[in-house]
């Protein structure tokens, strides 16, 4: 009889133990959010634009021999510029990976311009009233279309990008021999190359803010004009060369992020 009653005491405790064993709560996967670059997006910015070097000019034809004795070249320093536009573009980042494609539009403004005599004219007082004066200026707009490579960590994001820019470029010569003064001008829109890079951090899942570099690649612009000389009794076309190196440009941004999310990662255990 006792073997009987302690065989159905282990039975029973053995159930109950079964029992209590299934009321233990399930321990489910946690899911952690993972912020993800993937989107389309709009943009602004703001920032500052200045010439990669000075401007060196060029007389091609000797327009002033009669006073140089020389084909001369003078430099000058063009001002800064104010910068700003807008930008739009997208991204595409592989689910767990770091590595972020995008292409992005930019235009803008910008304005840099500069003068100076040629000094071989303007230094001598017999000549003052035949100096020659270079003049450029570059925008007042401009345009990108670049592809980026970006690194993430989670919301950071550093990159680089370049392709194709575009920017109204004019030069000018007048010389103050004739009244109102012999004009030589050229004007038109350059289809160049562009580079840099920038940071940019996302402070919300649409929101974010970006720091950038970019340079402009320019060169040479000839500035041509026909002049009949009533004092040197010379006529013909006469130009000069303008050697522009480049542009350099560095903008604040702010950019929204259309159908930004996070990508699910589920924990393994």
């Amino acid at each position: 009889m006792k073997k009987i009653l302690l065989a159905t005491v282990a039975i029973l405790g053995l159930a109950g133990a079964a029992s209590a064993a299934d009321l233990r709560p399930v321990v489910r996967p946690v899911v952690a959010p993972v912020f993800n670059w993937t989107g389309c997006y709009l943009g602004g910015y703001v920032g500052g634009a200045w010439s990669a070097e000075n401007v060196r000019v060029l007389d091609r034809n000797g327009y002033n021999l009669p006073f140089t004795a020389v084909f001369d070249a003078w430099n000058y320093n063009p001002n800064s510029s104010f910068l700003g536009g807008g930008t739009a573009g997208c991204n595409w980042q592989p689910i767990g990976s770091p590595i972020v494609l995008g292409i992005e539009g930019e235009a803008g403004y910008l304005r840099i311009t500069g003068s100076a005599f040629d000094p071989l004219t303007s230094a001598n007082p017999a000549f003052t009233q035949f100096s020659t004066l270079s003049a450029i200026r570059i925008g007042d707009w401009y345009g990108m279309v670049t592809g980026r490579l970006g690194y993430a960590w989670d919301r950071a994001l550093i990159y680089v990008k370049g392709g194709g820019a575009f920017v109204d470029v004019q030069t000018t010569i007048t010389d103050t021999i004739n009244n109102p003064g012999f004009i030589a001008q050229s004007s038109s829109s350059k289809a160049t190359w562009t580079v840099g890079g920038g940071l940019e951090w996302a402070f919300d899942w649409n929101w974010s803010v970006k720091a950038e570099y970019m340079f402009i690649g320019l060169d040479n612009t000839s500035t041509c004009g026909f002049n009949a000389n009533p004092v040197f009794n010379t006529v013909g076309t006469y130009c000069w060369n303008h050697q522009i190196d480049g542009v350099h440009t560095a903008k604040i941004g702010l950019n929204y992020r259309f159908g930004a999310g996070a990508v699910p990662v589920i924990a393994r255990y």
